[in-house]
């Protein structure tokens, strides 16, 4: 007898599912419902239409309920929502938004991915029509129309997570007066503060109002006001806050939602039903480094769930790894990347760790457009095993967190990642790529060869008097140094020797730290024993200082700024 499989919801994870299935069974009865008019589509891509980088809205839907029929023989519903599971019955409640009526469908096998609802603040304003929500295809289509029909020309964007800074980085292309206003302290929170600096600056210098440390308060004609007071020229807006799971019809039907909200599921992402599966960003899943539940809105481990449930139906076994959070963005002029723990997380969670920084190339110097790429490594302390990583630059920083969350999985150390063969070409990398020399930086601090301090720790030592050696040369020293920084070039310092004191802490900086790590370790050698390299060195605390100096107006600790 052939399987009745009924499928709540489409995209990354109920599309798949329905895919997967028929390809492991041709027999099976396959239906998907999906209450909005597409049940395909690249979610992901939403916020490029309104830039035009994808100018068509219809190139963002993929399959149509046809192409669904004629290719897989799999039956896709759209405008009809399943508003009840009557799990004695083993059937659905349908309601059929085209016609009004509502009707019972069987199932043998029920997967829901419902995914998850974007999140609208109980405010004055909330509910204006100018106020909008990015979820699908038709979402991006209202926005797009209403600002250009209406010729706005001044758009709020409410939170910096992905969606929010992809949806303000593309009005901004669209040439539109975006603000950006986060309530936390820095935007894209999978990266820690000293890293988002860097995104900051980039969304500054492309002429995007940034504001953080603040909160949306009322929308009101024309303008925005946040809990600070501030009024912001605002003709629309878009929430961007956060997204909760959709979980209701599944806890109406009894169905078990975890401690974070979300629907529980096992190993193979079966309910507490076990005709029920679910999958996407309706379920709770499990973090493999904290060790406890969470939640991940992400396509790519959608998929992998989609898979294993339905191979699951079929018998067909399937490891449950957990996850550990890997994902990338791309913001005007940088890549931006992550993955597992960032240094903020781990120490919420109370473990022993440590990171490096460092800006290595992310090619060749000699060849065209080489860059630094800012790299952050989080490894546990003492054992060296990997944590977590993030990566900023013009170049292929996903590449280089691929292979950290690859060791990740494989519960790498540094000293796995120190000798791990990559490839190498000049036009591509480095012989000694990012991600080796990371681990190499680790180990020497992890061994105690040398010592450092951070790059949010050097305005304390400027504005504190330290004795800090510029060890750039004298022409690099005079287009911006620290104020009180002493330049002594690595090429001299051992003929100055008698300027340097031994009897109080010195803190070295260059560039991007190779040359003051060098003359850190020469010092060591001969018989300085409180010397400190600073990470990041002078382009990083750069970077790490400027947004705050410019939106506080507080004094900076350079004579200026240099970031080349």
């Amino acid at each position: 007898m052939s399987k009745k499989v009924v499928v709540v919801g489409g995209v990354a994870g109920g599309a798949s599912v329905a895919a997967r299935v028929r390809r492991l069974d041709e027999n099976a009865e396959v239906i998907m419902f999906e209450k909005g008019p597409h049940v395909s589509f690249s979610n992901c891509s939403l916020p490029y239409h309104l830039s035009g980088i994808v100018e068509d809205s219809e190139k963002l839907v993929l399959m149509s309920p046809e192409m669904f029929k004629n290719r897989y023989n799999i039956e896709a519903r759209v405008h009809q929502e399943v508003i009840k599971i009557n799990r004695e019955l083993k059937t659905i409640t349908v309601k059929d938004w085209v016609t009004n009526n509502t009707y019972e469908e069987s199932y043998d096998k029920l997967v829901l991915s419902p995914g998850a609802t974007p999140i609208r603040p109980n405010i004055e304003g909330i509910n204006n029509s100018n106020v909008f929500t990015v979820r699908n295809v038709a979402d991006i289509e209202r926005i797009n129309s209403y600002i250009k029909q209406n010729g706005i020309k001044d758009v709020a964007v409410i939170g910096g997570g992905y969606i929010g800074v992809e949806v303000a980085e593309n009005l901004k292309l669209a040439d539109y007066n975006v603000t950006l206003v986060e309530f936390a302290d820095q935007v894209m929170a999978p990266f820690d503060y000293d890293m988002a600096q860097i995104l900051h600056k980039e969304m500054m210098d492309h002429g995007l109002n940034l504001i953080v440390n603040d909160g949306l308060a009322k929308i009101e004609d024309g303008f925005v006001t946040t809990n600070s007071g501030k009024k912001i020229d605002a003709q629309a807006v878009v929430l961007a806050i956060g997204v909760k799971p959709e979980t209701s019809i599944a806890a109406e039907a009894g169905l078990e939602v975890g401690e974070t909200g979300a629907i529980k599921v096992d190993h193979n992402y079966l309910t507490n039903d076990k005709s029920i599966y679910a999958v996407g960003d309706a379920i709770e899943v499990y973090h493999r480094l904290l060790h406890k539940p969470t939640r991940l809105a992400l396509a790519g481990p959608a998929q992998k769930q989609a898979r294993a449930a339905a191979d699951h139906m079929y018998g067909i076994p399937s490891r449950n790894l957990g996850v550990i959070g890997s994902s990338s963005i791309h913001l005007f002029d940088l890549n931006a990347a992550s993955t597992g723990l960032n240094a903020r997380v781990a120490e919420q969670a109370g473990m022993n760790y440590d990171y490096v920084y460092l800006m290595p190339g992310d090619k060749v110097g000699l060849m065209p457009n080489s860059n630094p790429m800012h790299f952050k490594l989080i490894y546990e302390y003492p054992t060296g095993r990997i944590l977590g990583a993030q990566a900023i630059g013009k170049g292929n920083v996903d590449k280089r967190i691929d292979v950290i969350a690859t060791m990740i999985t494989m519960n790498g150390t540094l000293e796995d990642l120190k000798d791990l063969e990559l490839t190498y070409s000049p036009m591509l990398g480095t012989a000694k790529d990012v991600v080796n020399h990371a681990a190499l930086v680790g180990l020497n601090l992890l061994q105690g060869r040398y010592k450092e301090v951070k790059v949010s720790q050097v305005r304390d030592l400027v504005e504190n008097h330290a004795f800090i050696i510029d060890a750039r040369e004298k022409g690099e020293y005079k287009a911006g140094h620290f104020k009180n920084a002493v330049n002594i070039p690595l090429s001299e310092f051992r003929n100055r020797l008698d300027e340097i004191p031994s009897d109080q802490p010195v803190y070295i900086h260059c560039r991007s730290g190779q040359r003051s790590y060098n003359m850190v370790m020469a010092l060591q050698h001969l018989g300085y024993e409180n010397v400190y390299n600073i990470s990041g060195s002078y382009l990083g605390v750069n970077l790490y200082e400027y947004f705050n100096d410019v939106v506080t107006g507080r004094e900076k600790i350079v004579t200026e700024y240099n970031f080349k």
